[in-house]
């Protein structure tokens, strides 16, 4: 029968067949995300020697042709022969999964690969691998192919080093691309550098004729990390409040904290948590507890403190962190990940422990300094009389909207396609070019939101005011996904947010205030990748009845080279703004999908978005001018 099923049909994955089979399942995603995904696994075991003490450098390189070389000064993966597998140790690390010297207690107290999975899973999906150990004087090498050793481990030289190096090129066939971004790996780099204090950690792009080098090492640990978050910002006390402790787990093993907080003049939050140096971007237990701690040690001083006059309710969770930069780091001998990327911890006990640690340390910190509670106090109160005015500015926004059946702005020339992954919003400034937006687009699809003015700089006022600025509703309305705390972007209306502005000075601070509002009030709507840059040009070039566009100088004079004319039998129009644009001519440039150009924002090293935004938006002017000193020989094309 053609429908028989039977045992025949049962397949029996060996090996790694499994990881390259079903990839997803080990990285999270074939994307770039999940090819990032495997330096940090080779970098976590040179971390995890440098956790135990037996390595003090770590070094990441990106070869040409798409090769990445991780090279650390450890102890070595052992290459002597396993007597139950009959293979040499490196091999069984290399190409079996949960095979490794983590779930050997006395090899690795903590750990960041618990999972016992991650090299394995990097030579699986790789096309090829190779792996050197350095031991003894003499350098021991192994290779394979697509996770299959070529041969046995071999002797490949003398060596006065010691430590491990791990050359891998992913498989193109399995991922979307095999193209690293070098900031973003810098951005983990750095991660790991400051929650391993006195480690250093290179990170190398040979892909350049000059190789881009970045060194990081920290004496401070997490205090320098939150120094570092807070550059550009105005701190409340002069330094961080670091906290640290270790309690039993109740299961043969123990927790390790580490936290430090600073207050700030700003309006957002950063807390970054780790566990075993794996960032836990959403969180877990042990960041439920340390919250836990700071709003009930902060709600006890407000109750016997002079603000109790000022303030008397308790405070919510945003009060209490409303300007807060907070890095908690833990160490867990047995943590539960939440599947193999590891972004959350689901160990129950680890959330009292992290709860007593930092809620006995704080309350002891504020009363040896308390100047220092009184400020964060002061600060807390403000954040809770704004919250209350946020929360009415929001009712009356919607009672207003409730009253309009439309619910959304009048500027807004809205589009007929009711599917979000079909629509488009163009964000414009200005009536001149929105009127030109209007006329020029696919009304099926592209929808317009014409501004006019600049903005407010969400980066120096709270929310309530955000809420109620005229020139933000209309955005917070049209994108229909609510703002800040409320914000889910999963309601928003249309999957394509599209800033197009002028191609000039007043244009760049435009996109520079949107995408500060986005930032801080919209973050998800970046994470997920649906705000975008339209790419106007900058010129039309014609002649013969024949029009060319240039977007940049460059481009312009290629053109004008190509033409084989005298420049003067050649019409160059220079584009001051997008208002001076025929409809037409701004659909065939800069909207129609099939020729456009447009820029995805994406958010690859989000600390470091968080110091340029604080720096160049922020109250503080020092910073800002250090910071165009800096970087203002490499702006090319300014338009003044």
């Amino acid at each position: 029968m053609a429908n028989e099923y039977s045992a025949d049909n049962i397949k029996v994955l060996k090996g790694l067949e499994a990881v390259r089979e079903r990839p997803g399942m080990y990285i999270g995603t074939t994307g770039i995300d999940g090819l990032h995904h495997l330096v940090y696994e080779v970098v976590d075991n040179s971390v995890d020697e440098a956790m135990q003490g037996h390595c003090s450098a770590i070094v990441v390189a990106l070869e040409g042709d798409d090769v990445v070389r991780v090279e650390d000064d450890g102890r070595g993966i052992p290459t002597d022969m396993h007597q139950e597998e009959g293979v040499s140790a490196l091999e069984l690390v290399l190409t079996r999964l949960h095979a490794g010297g983590k779930f050997d207690k006395r090899s690795y107290k903590v750990s960041g690969g618990l999972h016992g999975v991650g090299v394995s899973v990097v030579n699986a999906l790789s096309e090829w691998c190779e792996a050197s150990v350095h031991q003894d004087g003499v350098v021991m090498r192994q290779t394979y192919q697509k996770g299959i050793a070529d041969g046995p481990v071999f002797e490949a030289g003398v060596s006065d080093k010691r430590g491990t190096t791990i050359r891998f090129k992913a498989d193109a066939s399995i991922f979307e691309t095999i193209t690293y971004n070098f900031d973003t790996l810098a951005g983990r780099l750095r991660e790991l550098a400051f929650l391993n204090s006195g480690l250093k950690i290179t990170i190398r792009d040979e892909r350049l004729s000059t190789p881009k080098v970045h060194d990081f090492i920290f004496a401070g640990g997490i205090k320098s990390f939150v120094e570092y978050l807070n550059q550009g910002k105005t701190a409340l006390y002069k330094e961080p409040i670091f906290v640290r402790g270790t309690r039993p787990d109740g299961k043969d093993g123990e927790v390790e904290v580490e936290c430090a907080i600073q207050h700030n003049g700003g309006f957002s939050e950063i807390m970054l948590s780790f566990v075993n140096d794996i960032n836990t971007r959403e969180g877990g237990t042990h960041l439920t507890g340390f919250k836990s701690a700071l709003i009930r040690v902060l709600n006890d001083f407000l109750k016997k403190s002079k603000q109790a006059k000022k303030f008397e309710e308790a405070f919510s969770g945003e009060d209490v962190r409303e300007g807060l930069t907070a890095v908690l780091s833990v160490k867990v001998s047995n943590p539960q990940f939440e599947g193999q990327t590891k972004g959350k911890l689901g160990n129950s006990e680890v959330r009292g422990i992290v709860d007593t640690v930092c809620g006995e340390a704080l309350e002891l910190y504020f009363d040896q300094h308390p100047e220092v509670i009184n400020t964060i106090l002061e600060k807390s109160v403000l954040a809770a009389k704004a919250r209350l005015a946020a929360r009415a500015a929001r009712d009356a926004t919607r009672r207003k909207n409730a009253m309009d059946s439309a619910g959304l702005p009048g500027k807004l020339a809205d589009c007929s396609d009711k599917d979000p992954a079909n629509c488009e919003l163009f964000i414009v400034e200005g009536d001149s070019a929105g009127g030109s937006a209007k006329m020029g687009r696919n009304r099926q699809f592209q929808a317009i939101l014409s501004l006019f003015g600049k903005m407010l700089n969400v980066e120096k006022t709270r929310i309530e005011k955000v809420i109620t600025n005229e020139k933000l509703q209309p955005i917070i309305a049209s994108i229909g996904a609510g703002c800040g705390d409320e914000f889910n972007v999963a309601k928003i209306r249309y999957h394509k947010i599209v800033i197009m502005a002028d191609a000039d000075v007043d244009g760049s601070h435009i996109r520079t205030l949107l995408l500060t509002f986005f930032y801080r009030y919209m973050t998800a709507l970046i994470e997920s990748g649906h705000v975008y840059l339209a790419m106007p040009p900058l010129y039309r070039v014609s002649y013969e009845k024949k029009a060319f566009y240039a977007y940049d100088d460059a481009e312009k004079d290629k053109l004008l080279a190509a033409s084989g004319r005298d420049p003067e039998k050649v019409a160059v129009q220079r584009y001051k703004g997008l208002g001076e644009m025929n409809p037409d001519q701004l659909w065939e440039t800069t909207m129609d999908p099939a020729c456009r150009n447009m820029m995805q924002v994406h958010l690859d090293d989000a600390v470091e978005a968080e110091r340029i935004f604080s720096t160049l938006m922020g109250e503080n002017v020092a910073p800002r001018r250090e910071f165009i000193e800096a970087n203002a020989l490499s702006v090319a094309n300014l338009d003044v």
